[in-house]
């Protein structure tokens, strides 16, 4: 793309040193981001590999010559091989040098294959026999174990080895593909005619009036997503069966080398469910309703041709656009954590984070061991049954000891880290842990905030560049509807409320009240729960409390299109403030001429569309606000049983989640946003209960026990999710929308709302696949915190509500804290009123003025300043840092400099950045400034240089 880039050329016998030492490819074979080997065969290489360590069975019809032979050892398989006995892919037994019980290699008779005999020649002697099918994964397992177990001299000459092997054998192997490779799945057909029958039922639904539009779209995506996905299914299980699993498309998606499951999908299956085009401006494209049915084997016609077209081209213009917006919040990043380096061995601190595995409902996403090792703890670990002392506080946690926690049943561990650490600038070695591009435990001066930084920015290119190798085919998953037990074990509820319901088929059901109601499976004996599940409003409930559970039986399910309002009372429906034309609207459907009604937000704002229930007496029982948007499912005067539907309210689906919403989203965590619509929020635990309306909002009260109570205004707009006489605690949404990290903060406390941003963070990279060690992101977020905001400036030099550093705020304090205030300084020549002054000074004046019969200087304690933790978001954090000349250089640079030539700032030169664009050596690594007065000399000069020293002083003493 004609980029144009300088060459910079290290002179200095130590410059070429230090690149050698530093930047030399074969000594940086881990990957920064995550500490896994980042040098790894691609491609040809990992085919060829991967086609040599596959095994093949002999069939009736095919015999693999040599199966079942047992050898020596390996030199005597190569012989064999050599001499044409042997098939490359027949299962044979040789005796190979294994891990013994103790730790140290024996040799034992294994079932493996010639070609992973052959394989093993390239594998380092300290490695143990690699037994296992080559896919890219495996192979990173096998180099990280390598590195692990010998140095990066040693792994860098396997790789070379193995590289030529896989190339070799990938040419050797023949492993191109012909039409007959791509073959179509035989229930292809059926399962497409079910969907469309399924479809045209849908079709039907949506004619006789019985669902709505919306709903009507969302059934159809679902029922093709279903197709979509079983054929796949089928497809790869016939691939791998295809030629004993010897189908070059198969092989060439199994080993990881190219091609996805949904690249294959696409060749020999069907296209799927496309995105629709859409205007540059719109976010989130909706899914086209019809499938391309066809194939790349098929063919398309000139229709889904053309919708395939656009989605490829969008894929190429977005990737150019995005690059742009990856770059930008690179910068960002490196310019907020650039002087974040390593300052000293240990702060010292008492406080750390409690780690523990991070779980969506039971589905562990990350596991205690990978969260824990490469830290160091900060309290003592015990072994939970035998008391036994595992680690001391302060011990490092390598990856054994970080297993053996995790296995034998330790679910918490407090470990240091970067979040807590209470080093002034930069942070410490022990709250850092592990340096994971060299793999051991950090020095001084590595510049771990351009690590951080950098190890962020980096896979967001890449995130950004993955849209287009699907040519926009809508991933949709199978909305979740239903919650299914996976353990044998006993109901227990907890905080859910339920009505019983008969349906119009006259099934009993239960229906849920509660918003905050869970279920839990716990084992009947012990009591020792298995899982715990959330329940959601208007849910069926098919268990009962108490009941026993089989693994498989459905416990509740739920409509996954439409959220739903329900009535908890038997009577009549009253409409109050529901007028066609100001707050609801028709909606009638062209095709079927079926009428739904629709709230809409009226102009005026008095009006609250809200449905009573009342009783035979005419008595309110229950009323209910419905939020703009809700469809209602019952008519004026109409009567209604308890657990009754009144309303749905649409929930978006079919939208594709890109990386699209990936970088706006770790933009907005990391910029500390507000949401576009914030929900509200409760500060305290308490009851909620509904007030008045004022000015078009309804008033939210939550009191709590002890008497205290908070008003907030919810807008009549919005969803409340609260109902009357629920408990919420504090942090719990109100209505509807998504929490503002600032609301987290002060309701929760710092902790929360850094582990919040964290994890934010962590969901995006992890939906696209990509590990990042969470020392990183706590480097950033420590850097958004660094601030702290004056509530009250004491008797400081902070003014009220100034954003100061941490570390300054704490050294104004500690100095200012014995320290006195002159109240009346009386008849004292050299104290003035609101003078600080030390009580020693005081006592001195005042015996002065005792003495003389002066009037004496009255005085009081000196007042601390009080502070509130501020987030700020990078640019704002970057902007606001001390040096001017770096936050010059980063945005707005006029301001920057006017606002310190006003203030007569200094530049201390602190940073990275400074130092670069003053051209001095940068205080990181070799040019920390701790090191620039060290003399290195040899031995026998300093210890000629000790002895002259002791003469000296010898003489000196003596002439004395």
């Amino acid at each position: 793309d004609g980029d144009q880039m300088a060459v910079h050329v290290p002179l200095s016998h130590a410059a070429i040193l230090e690149a050698q030492v530093l930047m030399l490819s074969s000594h940086n074979m881990l990957n920064p981001q995550n500490g896994s080997p980042i040098t790894l065969p691609s491609q040809d290489m990992v085919l060829g590999l991967y086609y040599i360590t596959k095994e093949r069975r002999s069939t009736p019809e095919i015999k693999v010559k040599g199966e079942g032979r047992r050898f020596y050892s390996s030199e005597e398989v190569m012989i064999a091989y050599n001499e044409g006995q042997l098939d490359l892919h027949a299962v044979i037994k040789a005796r190979v040098r294994v891990d013994g019980e103790d730790g140290k290699m024996v040799n034992k008779l294994i079932e493996t294959t010639t070609g992973r005999v052959l394989f093993n020649g390239a594998v380092p002697e300290m490695v143990p026999f690699i037994n296992v099918l080559l896919t890219k994964k495996n192979l990173k397992r096998v180099i990280s174990d390598v590195i692990e177990r010998t140095d990066f001299a040693t792994t860098a000459d396997f790789l070379d080895n193995i590289k030529e092997l896989g190339f070799l054998w990938s040419f050797k192997g023949g492993l191109s593909f012909n039409l007959g490779d791509l073959i179509t799945p035989t229930v292809k057909q059926n399962t497409l005619d079910e969907a469309q029958a399924e479809v045209d039922e849908v079709w039907d639904n949506y004619n006789m009036g019985l669902i709505t539009n919306n709903e009507r779209y969302n059934q159809i995506i679902d029922k093709w997503t279903y197709a979509d996905n079983r054929i796949t299914d089928v497809l790869m299980r016939e691939l791998a069966n295809h030629k004993q699993g010897f189908n070059s498309v198969y092989m060439m998606l199994d080993s990881g080398a190219r091609g996805s499951k949904q690249q294959i999908k696409q060749l020999c299956g069907l296209r799927g469910l496309m995105a629709k085009p859409r205007k540059s401006g719109d976010t989130g494209g909706a899914v086209i309703e019809n499938p391309i049915l066809a194939n790349f084997v098929d063919g398309l016609s000139v229709l889904e041709y053309f919708i395939s077209t656009h989605g490829a081209r969008k894929g190429l213009a977005d990737t150019a656009l995005k690059t742009a917006d990856a770059g930008y919040l690179t910068r960002r990043l490196v310019d907020v954590a650039q002087d974040v380096v390593i300052h000293e061995e240990d702060c010292n601190t008492l406080r750390g984070i409690e780690t523990m595995a991070l779980k969506d409902n039971e589905k562990v996403i990350e596991q205690l061991s990978s969260r824990i090792e490469g830290r160091y703890t900060l309290h003592d670990i015990y072994h939970p049954l035998t008391d036994e002392l595992i680690l001391k506080a302060g011990d490092y946690i390598d990856t054994k000891t970080a297993e053996y926690i995790e296995n034998e049943g330790i679910e918490m561990v407090t470990i240091r880290s970067v979040l807590t650490c209470e080093t002034k600038r930069g942070v410490c070695g022990k709250c850092y842990g592990k340096n994971l591009a060299t793999g051991r435990i950090t020095e001084m001066g590595d510049a771990v905030g351009i690590i951080a930084a950098q190890s962020i920015g980096e896979p967001g290119t890449q995130l950004t560049l993955r849209t287009f190798h699907v040519g926009g085919i809508a991933s949709v998953s199978k909305a979740e509807s239903e919650i299914v037990s996976k353990f044998n074990g006993k109901i227990e509820f907890d905080s859910v409320r339920t009505t019983g319901y008969t349906d119009d088929g006259g099934n009993e059901l239960d229906v849920v009240l509660s918003r905050t109601g869970e279920v839990r499976i716990v084992d009947a004996a012990s009591g020792k729960q298995y899982a715990s599940h959330y329940i959601p409003y208007g849910a069926t409930l098919h268990v009962k409390e108490g009941q026993d559970v089989k693994r498989g039986d459905l416990i509740c399910e739920w409509d996954p299109f439409n959220a739903v309002i329900i009535s908890e009372f038997s009577g009549i429906i009253k409409y109050d403030s529901i007028e066609e034309g100001s707050t609801f609207r028709i909606e009638r459907d062209d095709q079927t001429g079926y009428v739904e009604k629709v709230i809409v937000e009226s102009k005026n704002k008095r009006k609250i569309p809200t449905i009573r229930i009342l009783d035979a007496d005419g008595e309110e029982l229950r009323n209910y606000n419905l939020p703009v948007g809700s469809y209602l499912s019952i008519d004026d005067g109409e009567s209604i049983r308890a657990g009754q539907k009144i309303a749905k309210i649409p929930r978006k689906l079919g939208k594709i989640a890109d990386i699209t919403g990936g970088l706006p989203r770790v933009t907005e965590l990391f910029e500390a946003r507000n949401p576009s619509n914030p929900a509200v929020v409760s500060e305290i635990d308490g009851v909620v209960a509904f007030g008045k309306i004022k000015r078009g909002n309804r008033e939210v009260m939550v009191e709590a026990k002890d008497g205290q109570r908070r008003k907030y205004l919810i807008g009549l707009s919005k969803h409340i999710l609260v109902q009357e006489g629920d408990f919420v605690r504090a942090g719990t949404p109100l209505s509807d929308g998504s929490i503002a990290p600032r609301d987290i903060l002060n309701i929760k406390g710092p902790f929360a709302v850094q582990s919040y941003l964290v994890n934010g963070v962590q969901e995006v990279y992890r939906a696209q696949g990509i590990t990042i060690n969470n020392k990183h992101m706590e480097v950033i977020v420590r850097q958004m915190m660094r601030r702290v905001q004056i509530e009250d400036p004491g008797d400081t030099t902070f003014l009220e509500g100034e954003a100061v550093e941490k570390y300054e705020f704490l050294e104004q304090n500690d100095w200012i804290f014995d320290k006195k205030v002159v109240v009346d300084p009386g008849e004292s020549n050299r104290l003035r009123a609101g003078q600080l002054v030390t009580l020693r000074q005081l006592r001195e004046e005042n015996s002065f003025l005792r003495r003389n019969d002066k009037k004496l200087v009255e005085y009081r304690d000196a007042i601390s300043a009080t502070s509130s933790s501020l987030l700020q978001g990078i640019t704002k954090s970057s902007l606001g840092t001390e040096s001017w000349i770096s936050a010059a250089s980063f945005q707005e640079t006029t301001k920057v400099l006017s606002t310190a030539a006003i203030g007569a700032k200094k530049d201390y030169l602190n940073g990275l950045k400074e130092n670069v664009i003053v051209g001095k050596r940068i205080p990181a690594g070799t040019g920390l400034r701790e090191y620039q007065e060290l003399f290195v000399t040899s031995m026998e000069a300093h210890e000629a240089h000790g002895a002259h020293h002791e003469e000296l002083e010898e003489i000196e003493e003596d002439e004395f």
